[in-house]
Order: structure tokens, then C-alpha cells, then sequence
């Protein structure tokens, strides 16, 4: 049977048997999950008129002009589960710009919160956005641990998807189906491990005090707004009761998103990207840590790429024009 035609008989398949459909030559079976429209998954957060829901309720546009960022919340808080939007950024000139898609329980949890980032940092023209993600539990803001990375594409030109995997034992990140971070619960990390129920965010927002080079470059309201757009949204996970904060309910997807492990491919293609597209590392920073985070294991060709900040000196420029645009194939 040719490989094209599994993604389209996964759909039928019994979920028991999803676990066994898992290969380098077709997508993981957690991007095939049902997506929801906008008014079963969220609600509008901030922004008033800087949020619009398409036509077809499953796209939104989220802005940020000179009175106001905006962003929306999932309804439900979830206890572990899969979460994952497909995101067009804006383009050209955006330095300052942020825009997060991520979970986090610190209107719960003021002092003790848990955060899963993934967060886009706009950057001056010509060169590319930067793409960062963190994980913090039980308030562990002080041991920051986060990682930035360039991409393989230009994430204005068309809409790509990025994804959360969250279990009870590790916490995947995803971008077009390849992983690109994996935290795992390990006794070094075993305390600051995100454990409590979450919800799920995408907001925009003015970072211009520290997202790009540092605060260096500001965002130009003379070119809002800035508009990001959403689509595919993906929630599956164990909903909990915000009053209890216990489960109430897990949908038919739970089996498979807690069971699933990365696979020697996944692996492979993980390692691949995080050796070409890594720029910064809080395991490689010896200004900040002088002693490398417990969990940190360090790889020497990577600890002379990024040198002792943790960061390599330059942003790569952008790539302009569809003839450059190169798939995941350049991860090879």
C-alpha cells in the first residue's frame, strides 16, 4: 500500500490501534486529532476589536496596534494532553513583536505556577523570527530554561503548525511534525516539572523591552497593526474541574497521547534540527549557570557553536522569495 494513502485510513482506525501507525514516512498520529472551532475550545481573552474569528469559525486573527495586544484562552483547564495551532506570523518589520502560543496556571497558582512556552519573538527587517520555548513548574522562574532556534522557513509566508505534547513523564515540542525539544521528568527535574492543570493561550503582545537584541529594537506602530492568524486548533487532553482542580473528563484521545514515546526517527530528525537550528541554549550559558542545570547534558561540538553565553553572535538573515523556501527535507 502506497504510504499516501495512510493518513487518510488512519482516520478510521479504532484509536487502540493509532498507537501501532507511527513512522518516519508518514505524520505523527497526533497531528491527525480533531481540530475545534473557536467557540468550543476558547474564548476571547484580551483585545476587544484586536480579535476576529473568520467566517469559517476555526480562524482567528489576533493583532497588536499602538492601544492594545490581544489573545484568547481555552475554556477548559487540562491536566496532561496534546495541543497544537497552525500560525501565520506577520511579515516584514517586527521587531518587539511577541506572539505566545502556550499553557500556564498562574491565575491560579500566583507564586507556584506551571508554563509550557512557545513564544515567537519578531525581529528588524531582513532578518528572520526567532522561535523560544520554556518550561516552568512550581514557580521555578528563577532556573529559566529556555532554548531559541531559528527556523527552516519563513514563518510569515504561509501557515505552519506548532504543537505541545504533555504527559505525566515528558514534554514534547513540536514544529511541522518534528520534534524539536523533549523535556523529560527525570529525578533532576522532577520538582520543577509542570504537574497541575493549565490552560491553553495564544496572546500578541509588546515585548519591546527585551525581544529583540535585547530591547534594542522597538516595535513601529507606524506599520500596525501586526496580525497574526490561527487556524487548525487542536485541543485533546483530560479536562479538570476549576473548582476541585481534579480530572472530570478525558476524551477518547488520552490512551494515545499518554502512551506515546518519540520514536529512532523522531529522535534522529530532533537531534538534526537542534544541531543546525539551535541558537541558544540555557544548558550551554555559563554566564548564567557557572554549573550547568543538573539535567543539562552537553555535547561539545554544540558547547563551541553557541560559545560560553549559550548563544550564537548572529541572527541569520531572512530568505526571501518562494524559490528558497526549503522543506523539512533540509533538516537532513
Amino acid at each position: 500500500m502506497e504510504s499516501r494513502l495512510l493518513p487518510t485510513l488512519i482516520l478510521h482506525l479504532p484509536l487502540a490501534l493509532l498507537l501501532l501507525y507511527h513512522s518516519a514516512a508518514a505524520p505523527s498520529v497526533l497531528q491527525k486529532l480533531a481540530s475545534v472551532s473557536f467557540d468550543e475550545g476558547y474564548t476571547h481573552l484580551f483585545g476587544e476589536d484586536n480579535l476576529m474569528v473568520q467566517r469559517d469559525g476555526r480562524t482567528v486573527h489576533i493583532s497588536l496596534d499602538k492601544y492594545s495586544g490581544s489573545g484568547f484562552v481555552s475554556h477548559e483547564l487540562y491536566q496532561y494532553g496534546f495541543f497544537s495551532a497552525s500560525i501565520k506570523l506577520p511579515a516584514d518589520y517586527t521587531a518587539g513583536v511577541v506572539v505566545a502560543f502556550y499553557m500556564s496556571n498562574a491565575d491560579i497558582f500566583e507564586t507556584k505556577h506551571d508554563e509550557i512556552d512557545f513564544e515567537f519573538l519578531g525581529n528588524i527587517r531582513g532578518r528572520e523570527w526567532r522561535v523560544q520555548t520554556n518550561v516552568y513548574g512550581n514557580g521555578s522562574t528563577a532556573r529559566g530554561r529556555e532554548e531559541r532556534y531559528g527556523l527552516w522557513f519563513d514563518p510569515s509566508e504561509e501557515f505552519h503548525r506548532y504543537s505541545i505534547l504533555w504527559t505525566d513523564t515528558h514534554i514534547v515540542f513540536y514544529v511541522d511534525n518534528v520534534p524539536i525539544r523533549e523535556v523529560k521528568r527525570t529525578e533532576p527535574v522532577a520538582g520543577d516539572y509542570p504537574t497541575k492543570s493549565m490552560s491553553l493561550y495564544t496572546t500578541i503582545w509588546d515585548g519591546s523591552e527585551w525581544a529583540t537584541s535585547g530591547g534594542r529594537y522597538k516595535v513601529n506602530y507606524k506599520l500596525a497593526p501586526y496580525v497574526a492568524r490561527f487556524t487548525d486548533l487542536i485541543l485533546h487532553g483530560c479536562a479538570v474541574d476549576p473548582i476541585e482542580l481534579q480530572q472530570s473528563a478525558c476524551d477518547g484521545a488520552h490512551s494515545v497521547i499518554s502512551a506515546f514515546t518519540l520514536s529512532p526517527e523522531d529522535i534522529s530528525a530532533m537531534d538534526k534540527f537542534r544541531d543546525k537550528h539551535m541558537t541558544y541554549s540555557y544548558c550551554y550559558d555559563r554566564v548564567r549557570y557557572p554549573v550547568p542545570l543538573p539535567e543539562c547534558v552537553l555535547q561539545p561540538e554544540i558547547a563551541d557553536r553557541l560559545g560560553e553565553t549559550g548563544a550564537t553572535k548572529f541572527g541569520r538573515r531572512r530568505r526571501h522569495g518562494r524559490r528558497h523556501r526549503r522543506s523539512a527535507s533540509a533538516l537532513e
